[in-house]
């Protein structure tokens, strides 16, 4: 059964959640890729403020496709996290609590995450229209000129997710394989 989490969530309830559990998460999101980290990062080193407050925010690495007629948002299937990897870890020292993507984090990522207490979530690759119709609100915060990599504030409910790696560096990626492959020698 998926556990349900009201987002923004803080980094004692970050701890508490474990990698491999399903979530459902419901309130507040942001969008953002690696040209919009990059430039969050930026405006960190030079002491200016964010467009978004990052205490205890989720990102959710996507770029979505427009909307189409009555839609909020058009398809938002997640990207690839390793491309946020150099930008992740100063996120997190600074306040953001979970991510969501799909694929591997690199070793400083999951290190910040350990300090700071964050989580990686997993979201489907390849159900981005499926995805979308967990998002009830979208607004555009930020980087307009970056066009679907804009920031955008998303209210979500419900969006399914799997906790890919904890705030203890519990990594689903290398249990899941080391299970499956234990599951095969018992063949």
């Amino acid at each position: 059964m998926a556990k349900r989490l009201q987002v923004p969530f803080t980094p004692e309830e970050a701890r508490k959640l474990k990698s491999g559990e399903s979530v459902l998460l419901s309130g507040i999101i942001y969008t953002a890729r690696d040209a919009a980290h990059k430039r969050l990062v930026e405006l960190l080193s030079q002491g200016k403020p964010l467009p978004l407050d990052l205490q205890n925010a989720t990102i959710y690495y996507v770029g979505p496709t427009p909307p189409k007629g009555d839609q909020v948002i058009g398809s938002a299937g997640p990207t690839t996290s390793y491309r946020m990897d150099a930008y992740s870890p100063i996120l997190i020292a600074n306040g953001e609590t979970g991510m969501i993507g799909k694929g591997k984090r690199g070793p400083e990522v999951i290190a910040a995450m350990q300090q700071y207490g964050a989580v990686y979530f997993g979201a489907i690759g390849g159900a981005g229209a499926l995805l979308s119709n967990c998002i009830t609100k979208a607004e555009l915060v930020a980087y307009e000129d970056l066009g679907a990599e804009a920031i955008r504030r998303l209210e979500v409910k419900d969006l399914p997710v799997t906790v890919i790696i904890d705030a203890e560096g519990n990594n689903l990626y290398e249990t899941g394989r080391k299970k499956y492959l234990t599951s095969l020698a018992t063949l």
